[in-house]
Formats: structure tokens, C-alpha cells, sequence
């Protein structure tokens, strides 16, 4: 019998249950012991993939995550406890992986992916698992895909549902899949949709369409299986009900078109809308709104959250949901200082931006950093969320 010189012999005892299975075996293990895979994002998403990747033993795993670990992530991130809460998610995690698999890897990039930087951080890897919220770092993260040739395992959540594919795979004929722009040729507009932090997320969601994006990695890298490539799949949570669409080329892509436009990084911030130049909003700070309390200023705050979000904390405003805010806003008062509000000040700057676009509002005040940061700064006895 000839040694396998690869694995050690705790190696192959922690793995042997993947290599007993027919179809996969020692060949498929070998293939995961050489590859390397990025993975950007270490939240929601990034916490199962990471988890699942390095237990399968994928020899070499990149982290990519500019954000430090906070109390509100533990309900969804299982990466992390509470001992973690201030720390880089990238140091945690890269501590929490090597505790679980010794054998393998792990390299941490603790900053933001960027147009300057994703070509050679990408460029080192096999496979990136894309996990982010955001659709510039989305469009980011295809685009430097499909310049450097690498497949692209795409995931995302939303409240109660998620969607996973594979993007830019090639197969065994050696025709290249589609990819997210193929999909999605242009991102929504800015605000549209909003993010976890704002919409909200069913803390087992990310556990299941995250372990369906490692699957993914993992048949890609192996070979084993049919991946989602030129399909994507769709899951509800409430429903239990999945969706799988096919997925075809846009002979208009602008990155592998037919006649490409994009040949190299562009600015997906300004791409995206989030750069876009507009009249600045006035704000006032949560200490400066507390002054105007204590001086007995005349003023009016609007909060714009959902009703479920204002039922579980709010400091006795008036509601207004930013759904119903270009409907409602004729009734707010034109002849005071408004302040307007929401969880973390995104959400009512949109609204003051309808206001002022179809009303003609003047006297609008976005509260900074939301009603967390007026809760943190004041040092509220409240829950935040």
C-alpha cells in the first residue's frame, strides 16, 4: 500500500469521514488540502463558511473585514462570543478557526476591500466566497473575478430570505459561467435596499445559506457535484419554501461582454450611488439634542423606523415609517426645527431627502448615528438592537 505523504496521521483521522464517502474520497480531500480560498466578509455569512470551510480542511483561508466584533452581531455571527466583543473580526476569527482545525492556513486582511487593493488580494486565491452586505464591495468583488479568472461563490440575506449562486465558474468544456452582472447589470438606488444593520435578520438565516455557500465552495473546489453555476437559489424562511432560476449571459455585460467597457477596477462607490454629490444634510449630534431639550427649544422629532423597531425601543417620538414618509410628510411641522430619525441615521437621511424633494422642507435635522448612537452616547438605560 503506498503512504499517503500529504495528510498526517491526525489528518487523515479528522477527515476520514470524507474520505469514506464513495464520489469524494481521498482525491476530493487532496483537492481541499491544496486549495485556498478568500473569504470576504467574517459576519453573518463569513461566520459559517469560515466555520465549515476550515473543518472540511481547505488548506490555505484568506479574511477579509475592516469591522471589530460588537454585541449586536452574536445573535447571527457564531464565529464570535463575548470574550471577542472590541476585537478585529479578523483576529477572532482566525483564532477561533485555528482552535477548531490546527492543520490548515489562515491569512487576515483587517481592512476594506477597495478597487486599489482587491486585484491583489483576490489574485492570490483559487476561490472567493463573497459575504458582504453592500452592493459596491459586491460589484467590487465580480468584477475582480472576472478580470482574474477566478469563480465567485455569492451569498446574501435579507430578513427572512436568502439567495446563494456560483458565479464565473468554468466548466468541463471550458466555457466560463455567468456572473453577478449578469444578473444584476446595475446596483438599486442608493438606500433601496437596505443592509442587516438596518432591515434586520433572522439570526438562523445566515447559518443556513452560509453552510449552502461553503457546500458550494466546497463542490467547486472538488469537483463534486453540480454547483449552482448559471443558477440561482432562493430560500424563505417563513415559507420553507426554495426557488432555483437559471441564469444566462448578457451579451451586455460591461466586464465579458460582447463588446466589454470595464477592463479594469472602477470607483463602485460613485458606480453605486453612495458617492453621489448632493446638498449636504443638516445634523445635530445626540449631545446637542439633549441641549435643546434642557433649554426647552421648540422642536419636533420624527422617527422613521418600522413599528416593530419602535415598539422595542423608542425615547417617545412620533413614528412615521419611511414607507409612508412621502405620503405623511405633509403633516410635519414647518415651522420648527424637526429632527429626524431612525436606527443608525441612514435610513432618515432618505426620508429627509424626500421631504426636501417633494415638499420643500428647510427645516430638517438628521439625528447622527441614529437612536443607538443617542442610547451609547447618553448612556440610556435602553436596549439597543
Amino acid at each position: 500500500m503506498t503512504q499517503n505523504t500529504l495528510f498526517s496521521k491526525e489528518e487523515l483521522a479528522r477527515y476520514n469521514r470524507h474520505i469514506i464517502i464513495p464520489g469524494f474520497g481521498m482525491e476530493a480531500q487532496e483537492k481541499l488540502k491544496k486549495s485556498s480560498v478568500l473569504v470576504v466578509g467574517a459576519g453573518g455569512l463569513g461566520s459559517p463558511v469560515l466555520l465549515y470551510l476550515a473543518a472540511a480542511g481547505v488548506g490555505h483561508i484568506g479574511i477579509v473585514d475592516c469591522d471589530v466584533v460588537d454585541d449586536s452581531n452574536l445573535h447571527r455571527q457564531v464565529l464570535f462570543g463575548i470574550e471577542e466583543v472590541g476585537i478585529p473580526k479578523t483576529e477572532a476569527a482566525k483564532k477561533r478557526l485555528l482552535s477548531l482545525n490546527p492543520h490548515i492556513t489562515i491569512t487576515v486582511y483587517n481592512t476594506q476591500l477597495t478597487s486599489q487593493n482587491a486585484m491583489e488580494i483576490i489574485g492570490g486565491y483559487d476561490v472567493v466566497a463573497d459575504g458582504t452586505d453592500n452592493f459596491p464591495t459586491r460589484y467590487l468583488v465580480n468584477d475582480a473575478c472576472v478580470l482574474l479568472n477566478k469563480p465567485n461563490v455569492y451569498a446574501s440575506i435579507f430578513q427572512f430570505e436568502g439567495q446563494v449562486s456560483v458565479f464565473n465558474q468554468v466548466n468541463e468544456q471550458g466555457v466560463r459561467g455567468p456572473n453577478y452582472r449578469d444578473l444584476f447589470p446595475t446596483p438599486p438606488d442608493p438606500g433601496a435596499v437596505p443592509n442587516c444593520s438596518e432591515a434586520g435578520v433572522l439570526g438562523v438565516l445566515p447559518g443556513i445559506i452560509g453552510s449552502l455557500q461553503a457546500l458550494e465552495v466546497i463542490k467547486v473546489i472538488t469537483n463534486v457535484g453540480d454547483s449552482l453555476s448559471g443558477r440561482f437559489f432562493t430560500f424563505d424562511a417563513l415559507s420553507f419554501e426554495s426557488r432555483t432560476f437559471n441564469i444566462s449571459k448578457n451579451p451586455a455585460n460591461p466586464v465579458n461582454g460582447e463588446n466589454p467597457t470595464i477592463k479594469e477596477l472602477i470607483d463602485y462607490e460613485q458606480f453605486c450611488g453612495v458617492k453621489a454629490i448632493e446638498k449636504p444634510l443638516k445634523e445635530v449630534s445626540p449631545i446637542d439634542l439633549q441641549d435643546w431639550q434642557e433649554q426647552g427649544l421648540d422642536f419636533q422629532i420624527i422617527d422613521v423606523r418600522e413599528a416593530d423597531e419602535y415598539d422595542y425601543v423608542n425615547i417617545g417620538t412620533e413614528l412615521i415609517p419611511l414607507s409612508t414618509i412621502s405620503v405623511l410628510g405633509g403633516t410635519i411641522d414647518r415651522n420648527t426645527r424637526v429632527v429626524v430619525m431612525c436606527k443608525s441615521g441612514m435610513r432618515s437621511a432618505k426620508a429627509i431627502r424626500i421631504l426636501e424633494d417633494k415638499y420643500g422642507f428647510n427645516n430638517l435635522y438628521n439625528l447622527e448615528g441614529g437612536i443607538i448612537n443617542y442610547i451609547n452616547e447618553l448612556e440610556l438605560d435602553l436596549p439597543t438592537y
